[in-house]
């Protein structure tokens, strides 16, 4: 399929033939789902965790006698009934992540990007880069029309992406990086030139 190369001041640098083996795919909604909690799952830190038992402070004594008391039979102050205690199954430090094989990982970034490029959401652009200035990227974005887009580029221009890093749902990141999460979280795709030629290289 061919598709329209734009340039930053919005203009025409030609055509380009996108690939049908990575942009050709019927979209799996149920595949790009499982990525997505696959990401967020791995992303989630797991520090989350309280006190138990063993972990509060408090004596180790007997509270009283086990016998004659008229109460009932106590072993420590820790326990979870004492308003000192430790808590009880509460939360501990683990690892959220779960393992996705890799054809499934790799489907869900095909039906991904095929879904942004069936949905004319996909933009090819010559090269992101010669902006320096937020100012000025912010003028040329809204001359383009992008109010939120991802941008793709085999190697990252720093001056570029510090150009834009103030600005509001507008994020760049390398072709490595290239994911279902941030693919879907934005309304555009923009897949450069050199970046196009890195998705091939990944996924071909």
């Amino acid at each position: 399929m061919e598709h329209d190369i734009k340039t930053l001041d919005n203009g025409s640098a030609g055509k380009v033939t996108l690939p049908e083996e990575i942009f050709g795919h019927a979209p799996r909604r149920d595949i790009m789902a499982r990525v997505v909690n696959w990401q967020l799952a791995k992303r989630r830190a797991g520090t989350h965790a309280v006190k138990g038992r063993s972990a509060v402070s408090g004596t180790t004594r007997k509270p009283y006698k086990q016998k004659g008391t008229g109460s009932a039979r106590q072993g420590s102050l820790r326990a979870a009934q004492f308003r000192t205690g430790g808590v009880v199954h509460g939360p501990v430090v683990r690892d959220h992540g779960f393992d996705l094989p890799k054809k499934v990982r790799r489907l869900g970034l095909l039906s991904a990007l095929s879904k942004k490029a069936a949905d004319g959401k996909l933009v090819v652009l010559e090269r992101a880069s010669g902006v320096q200035k937020t100012a000025d990227a912010a003028k040329r974005l809204k001359d383009l029309g992008w109010r939120s887009a991802l941008i793709v580029d085999q190697t990252v221009d720093m001056p570029f992406r510090r150009a834009i890093d103030n600005l509001p749902k507008i994020d760049i990141i390398p072709t490595v990086g290239a994911n279902v999460y941030d693919i879907l979280n934005h309304d555009l795709l923009v897949i450069t030139q050199a970046g196009l030629e890195g998705l091939k290289e990944r996924l071909g």
